[in-house]
């Protein structure tokens, strides 16, 4: 089982193998043995920690006809990088994929700097952008495959190196992903937005029992748009649970969306991370765990107050 990180690697020199305006574009973090590096080393770019430069050069590969696809940490990609976003992705429409490594808080250690719980919101307000939070090697590699075929821009975020097996999802449910023991008689659907968020989802499903619970992989506006009539029939209170501030946040949207709709979100606080730790540790101490989770379900099913 491989790391969402390391399944994008792999799987984008397969897709490379077919197509060679495929190119790889890095701001350092791939190392000496860069698997795609050895395989094509005449379409690899490794333009070290000049991400804003990087994605102007990615815009001028694009326009010449190719595909890039460019891995940097999550901060850097959507704040830094945000107006090369804005124009070369959103306004232009240029097939460029931005893998956000290190998404969310998954950097642990590497501390707040490198710590990203605005990108989806960022990444979000530019209309055209395509943005997948994918979870589990299989569907990782989908979502990649996706990007590589597809001619619009994409953002994929993607945590460092923690490794989630594939959910189980029912096979009634074609175009949302939902883990298996769904039922309309259930007051609450959890709806996970990423990797962390989704090990929550579903280990908060094996302790509670009576709640459904949707993995949202696509969280664009379009993407959202094209679900939700599906959503909307979901049965009892959504609970949006995403390693994301609670500004720009996948809920904002549902709940606008769906005004008739008991909509809640379950997000990090807004506190700035200040100790190290693991993933686990820095989300703990943004009361962002599945003990604060299962808390929040139980108030959840006891209130009818809607957010």
């Amino acid at each position: 089982m491989l790391s969402a990180r390391e399944a994008c690697k792999d799987e984008l020199v397969k897709c490379a193998q077919e197509d060679a305006s495929i190119l790889c574009v890095e701001a350092d973090l791939g190392g000496r043995n860069h698997v795609f590096a050895q395989r094509f080393p005449e379409r690899f770019y490794n333009l070290g920690i000049a991400e804003m430069a990087a994605m102007d050069i990615c815009t001028g590969l694009a326009a010449a006809g190719f595909k890039p696809f460019f891995t940097t940490f999550a901060p850097f990609a959507a704040l830094r990088c945000a107006e090369s976003l804005k124009l070369s992705m959103g306004y232009m429409g240029h097939p460029i994929t931005v893998i956000g490594a290190y998404g969310g808080t998954s950097g642990g250690w590497f501390g707040t700097t490198h710590h990203s719980l605005e990108d989806i919101g960022a990444v979000r307000l530019f209309p055209g952008i395509r943005i997948a939070c994918p979870y589990g090697e299989a569907e990782t590699r989908e979502v990649l495959r996706d990007a590589a075929r597809a001619t619009m821009p994409c953002y994929i975020r993607v945590g460092r190196n923690e490794t989630y097996p594939d959910m189980v999802r029912d096979a009634a449910f074609s175009t949302l992903k939902m883990e298996q023991g769904y039922s309309q008689e259930y007051p609450v659907t959890l709806v996970s937005v990423g990797e962390k968020a989704t090990q929550l989802c579903i280990s908060a499903k094996q302790q509670s029992g009576n709640v459904n619970h949707l993995h949202l992989c696509y969280v664009d506006n379009t993407s959202l748009q094209l679900m939700m009539p599906e959503i909307a029939q979901l049965p009892g209170a959504l609970i949006v649970v995403e390693e994301h501030r609670r500004a720009g946040c996948v809920a904002a949207e549902l709940a606008l969306s769906l005004p008739g709709k008991q909509v809640h979100a379950f997000t990090p606080n807004d506190d700035w991370p200040k100790f190290g730790g693991s993933q686990d540790d820095v989300l703990a101490s943004l009361r962002f765990s599945l003990e604060t989770l299962l808390t929040f379900i139980k108030t959840t099913l006891s209130t009818k107050e809607h957010v």
